[in-house]
């Protein structure tokens, strides 16, 4: 299941179903669990720890050091969960000490070429990341969102569960769940209503949705006037307490 070629640190530890194609190279404290393939020439640093039956396409770069000039050599990690797919020639960094320390990634998650995950970066499950999206440090991207090709995500920027971001986004405010956004620099336009349809929402969470949408971008509310108007709907409906919850939390404010 190794090939001759791949190059393997002895402090690494591979379960016995992991596959090493050509000139691979795994270093110093690197964890890959089973039935995980690891494609020809993609390197993978430590300290870094790889879940079951990913996939790991040629040329990417897994737990390289952060890109950061705050960095200094100090203990970092990456943690990848399950089931992922990570095409060629993409690039996850591992964790610095101002933000915890480690970059994770879930599970299920789809990252196609070129994508770019830096330092301290939290990645949920489920997830898209299409051609050379970019998450500079600190992001953190939840379930089921989606970015499209070319989006770039500012540091410490936070996107909600089920958004979905046009290809080309520019992000530099939090993105509430369930929303669509797109542009250069980004704004809202809408809701996610097809991606949240596919998901089998009911009707009328799909109608709470909307609501809320109206309420937060169709009103002329401030973000606290906002807040107020969706607590009665945050109670009848847990889409809507989501979004409520976001909000409340958002520390760079959200796209208009």
């Amino acid at each position: 299941m190794i090939h001759p070629t791949a190059i393997i640190d002895p402090s690494a530890k591979l379960a016995d179903s992991v596959e090493v194609g050509a000139y691979s190279i795994i270093g110093a404290d690197v964890e890959i669990d089973e039935n995980t393939w690891v494609g020809p020439h993609v390197v993978i640093q430590g300290p870094c720890k790889i879940g079951k039956e990913n996939k790991l396409f040629q040329f990417s770069s897994i737990g390289e050091v952060p890109q950061d000039k705050k960095f200094h050599g100090e203990k970092s990690f990456l943690e990848i969960g399950d089931r992922n797919t990570i095409r060629e020639f993409a690039t996850i960094n591992r964790g610095t000490d101002d933000g915890g320390g480690v970059t994770r990634i879930g599970s299920d998650n789809w990252l196609m070429a070129y994508i770019h995950i830096a330092h301290d970066c939290q990645v949920g499950d489920n997830t898209i990341f299409a051609n050379n999206a970019s998450l500079a440090g600190h992001a953190i991207i939840e379930d089921f969102a989606i970015l499209g090709g070319f989006t770039l995500v500012h540091q410490f920027c936070k996107i909600g569960q089920h958004a979905f971001c046009g290809m080309g986004s520019a992000i530099s405010k939090d993105v509430p769940p369930y929303i669509m956004v797109n542009g250069s620099p980004a704004h809202a336009h809408g809701l996610n209503s097809e991606g949240i349809k596919r998901k089998g929402f009911s009707k009328e969470a799909m109608k709470a949705l909307r609501e809320a949408y109206k309420i937060i971008y169709r009103s002329n509310n401030t973000t606290e006037v906002a807040k107020n108007e969706l607590s009665p709907l945050a109670d009848k409906f847990t889409e809507v307490k989501n979004m409520l919850t976001f909000l409340e939390q958002s520390e760079r404010g959200i796209l208009r």
